[in-house]
């Protein structure tokens, strides 16, 4: 587990541009969100028995300011995560593992006048939501608003809400976790960029069951053709690794805002000869089948699962590059308010991942302007690319 990394670009500004990302004021204004978010000021360790802790010491987090010699027209205009985005515009850690700063933040100044805000925050600090929730914190004091106004819903840093029972006891199986699952070799793959159009999406909604979400619509999309472009055999099992939120599953309920890592994993699976022959509405059922599943019960379940392996040593980060070939993982930041991230000057041209850490990973997001839908990004090995595009946009 390490930092995810994103980037924010935001072009210059055509009148109004005084102070324009000013270093100093967006350093002023981290140092408050920080007060809030102060976990993001520590750093990873571990306690006497091994396990992974935050140390909030207040040793702060790394704030850097850059310049590049390129234009947000070279970069952005048809962007795909990279390395070297992710090595040129995200500060990078020597490692994710303890003892390692919690976030690092990079202000680059290009060229054309434009902005790349890199962040890299750790996510065994806290998942999307309260990644997201803290940028809108930062931006909006930025933008000078009081504490409360720009923080209304403070954080909630009580890990207890998801303590482990006692004893632990996993009634579920959790082999999304199992490094068993994860123990492939790494392939390689390069990064793609697919739209989702607002007819694609319909066409897509078109066959499946009324009122089917569009993350079930598109995901669904992507598995089937994942299946169709690699060939898997109609006889083996193919798995959708989903991401879910669980903060309104638990009884009683997560805050909202609570600002740690409130999601779990999870593994769809089903025949490949039925992703090849059954309707799209099959899939998006399974798909919702499963996320139904995950009640109060399982989650407590999968804690306690989580705890166990940890204490005999046998749990294991999830390297994405070693997901088999059969799956795939599409993480959603549908509903967040990723572009919500106006430091004073408007909302960000677009946010994306910095870099896909490997094949069968799939991020869908919608774009800034909302009117032209939505975006995908995938990491695929090459040989799969040409069947995949072809099969992506003729359904």
């Amino acid at each position: 587990m390490t930092h995810t990394a994103l980037v924010y670009y935001y072009p210059a500004p055509t009148t109004g541009g005084e102070g324009f990302f000013s270093p100093d004021g967006l350093m002023a204004a981290l140092a408050k969100a920080l007060v809030l978010f102060y976990p993001l000021a520590g750093r990873l360790g571990r306690d006497e028995d091994g396990r992974l802790q935050i140390d909030c010491h207040g040793e702060g987090a790394l704030y850097v300011v850059a310049r590049a010699d390129c234009t947000g027209e070279d970069l952005f205009s048809n962007y795909v995560p990279s390395p070297k985005v992710r090595r040129v515009f995200v500060p990078v850690a020597p490692s994710g593992d303890p003892p390692c700063r919690m976030a690092m933040f990079q202000v680059t100044f290009l060229k054309c006048g434009g902005v790349v805000l890199g962040t890299a925050i750790h996510h065994a600090l806290m998942d999307g939501i309260g990644a997201f929730h803290f940028i809108q914190t930062w931006s909006g004091l930025a933008r000078g608003l009081a504490v409360a106004e720009a923080c209304p819903s403070p954080p909630s840093h009580d890990r207890t809400l998801l303590q482990g029972r006692s004893p632990p006891h996993a009634d579920f199986q959790h082999s999304a976790y199992s490094s068993a699952y994860l123990s492939g070799p790494p392939r390689p793959c390069i990064t793609l960029r697919y739209s989702v159009s607002p007819k694609l999406l319909a066409d897509l909604k078109s066959q499946c069951a009324p009122g089917v979400s569009t993350y079930g619509a598109v995901t669904a999309h992507l598995w089937r053709c994942m299946c169709i472009a690699r060939g898997l055999a109609s006889g083996s099992d193919t798995h959708l690794r989903v991401t879910v939120n669980v903060r309104h599953r638990l009884c009683p309920p997560v805050p909202r805002y609570f600002s740690g890592n409130a999601i779990l994993r999870d593994l769809v699976t089903v025949k490949v000869a039925d992703v090849l022959s059954k309707p799209l509405g099959y899939m998006t059922d399974a798909i919702k089948k499963s996320l139904e599943d995950v009640d109060d019960a399982y989650v407590r379940s999968m804690i306690d699962y989580l705890g166990l392996e940890s204490d005999k040593g046998s749990l294991q980060a999830a390297p994405w590059q070693l997901l088999p070939e059969s799956d795939l993982w599409v993480t959603a930041w549908l509903g967040l308010p990723v572009y919500d991230a106006d430091f004073g000057w408007g909302a960000p041209r677009l946010v994306a991942p910095a870099q896909m850490f490997g094949t069968g990973m799939a991020y869908v997001m919608q774009q800034a302007d909302r009117d032209k839908g939505f975006v995908v990004f995938l990491a695929l090995e090459p040989q799969y690319v040409p069947c995949f595009e072809d099969v992506f946009y003729n359904i």
